[in-house]
């Protein structure tokens, strides 16, 4: 199954003759960036948005992962946080920085003479709440990992198949979704996560998130990492550090990280 989805995946770059990748650095778009690379050479470009939203650390990764696959890559500056819209983050915040995104693209693509901007949306990100996807595909993008319904197991397994060693790299969405809705955005929050998230790494802990509500930190990580985690690390250095980035309290959630936690509350934002 998997060896005919990477066959379909690879015909439907042929059939495309070229393409411009929405390259985050994340193991969808990386994948789709390594198969448009296999089939179209320089006729694939990855492209990606440096914004605050980005951990600094992530756009090296990219720029690095884009390097080992050889295909060329690009980097622009996106300006979603210049839009009240999302800085103010509302449900929909997602919807306003793919616009943005994706009207930096279109134009960029068109310019160079490439037919279509992809971007690596797979099959399960359509059961999500994502309204980024919606604004992606008023501006023309495809979706060919959920064009052909292949899952994010399936899009790791592939990337391991083709010999990616960041195939099981974890997600890493921006920033922004560390904030829970209605609680603005700013430059020097998202700074200040993105520093808090750096230093948990540093200690060895790859797949956490820091949820920032007001002046509170909220460390997630796996659920059978907590007590390791609360019996191996120096927590007045830890809370020290976090104080140090502009936290005044910071916290462990005792469920443990789970990916889209913050949607859980979507229900009373529809009533």
């Amino acid at each position: 199954m998997i060896e005919l989805k990477l066959a379909k995946l690879r015909n439907l770059f042929v059939e495309m003759e070229q393409a411009l990748i929405a390259y985050s650095g994340g193991i969808d778009s990386t994948l789709v960036a390594k198969i448009a690379y296999d089939v179209l050479g320089d006729r694939a470009l990855a492209v990606t948005a440096k914004s605050p939203s980005l951990l600094p650390e992530e756009l090296e990764d990219a720029i690095e992962q884009a390097q080992s696959i050889g295909i060329t890559h690009q980097i622009v500056e996106t300006h979603e946080m210049d839009n009240p819209n999302y800085a103010s983050n509302p449900v929909n915040r997602c919807y306003f920085c793919k616009s943005e995104l994706h009207d930096t693209l279109k134009p960029l693509a068109l310019k160079l003479g490439y037919l279509y901007v992809i971007d690596g949306v797979n099959a399960d990100d359509l059961q999500d709440y994502r309204p980024g996807i919606q604004a992606a595909k008023e501006r023309g993008a495809r979706s060919p990992l959920a064009e052909l319904g292949i899952t994010k197991m399936e899009v790791r397994e592939m990337a391991r198949s083709i010999g990616l060693s960041y195939w099981n790299k974890p997600a890493q969405p921006c920033l922004s979704s560390r904030f829970p809705y209605g609680e603005e955005i700013t430059i020097p929050k998202l700074n200040r996560v993105g520093r808090a998230e750096i230093y948990l790494r540093r200690l060895g802990y790859e797949n956490i998130r820091v949820r920032s509500t007001g002046d509170t930190a909220k460390i997630e990580l796996p659920a059978d990492l907590i007590q390791q985690f609360v019996a191996n690390t120096n927590l007045p250095e830890l809370i020290k550090t976090f104080q140090s980035f502009g936290f005044i309290y910071i916290t462990l959630d005792l469920e443990g990280y789970r990916s889209g936690k913050l949607n859980q509350v979507l229900p009373q934002f529809a009533n």
